[in-house]
Formats: structure tokens, sequence, C-alpha cells
């Protein structure tokens, strides 16, 4: 599951969002759509819901939008907005040894 990463501050409204990355001093501005995206990632989402969802509310058939969000959360990953908590997880027989759950 895709996560926005801590050092971030964002503003979401009916126009977009804008996300300010304290880190970098950087900020981004995004569309309607994108500001959707952004907030139902922030809700805990899972992509496919935002996918399912966004094509109900916008009548644009499911495979264009999964691959315009998928291209868009990508986007997102390459400017460290966005991590995979799960991905950075060790995997196999010594996981244990780092506790996690």
């Amino acid at each position: 599951m895709l996560t926005t990463v801590p050092h971030l501050r964002s503003v979401v409204d009916q126009d977009g969002a804008v996300i300010l990355d304290i880190e970098h001093d950087t900020m981004l501005t995004l569309n309607s759509t994108g500001g959707y995206i952004w907030q139902r990632l922030q809700q805990g989402r899972l992509i496919e819901e935002i996918v399912s969802e966004l094509s109900q509310d916008t009548g644009i058939d499911i495979a264009v939008i999964d691959r315009d969000v998928h291209e868009f959360l990508e986007q997102l990953k390459t400017r460290h907005l966005l991590t995979d908590p799960e991905r950075n997880r060790p995997a196999g027989p010594f996981r244990w040894l780092l506790k996690l759950s």
C-alpha cells in the first residue's frame, strides 16, 4: 500500500491540492483529479478503491482510469512524495529479528 511521506504538508479542496515538501523545499500543485487521488491516499485508501471510485464518479472506463492513476502515482513516487512500506520490509525467516509485525 502506498502512503504519503511524513515530511509533507498539503491542502486539498475542490480545485485540487497544494503539496509542500518541507524536506526538499519544493511545492507541487495538483488539479482537481490529482487532489481527489491525493486526498484518498492520505485517507489510507487502496489504489484499487481509488480507481473504482474515480471510474464510478466520472463514468470513464476503469481500464483508462487504472492506467492514468498508476502513471500519476509513478510521477509522485519519482518526486519522493509516496512510499511503499511493504517493499521496504524484510521478508523471509529473519523478519522476526527486526520485531516487525
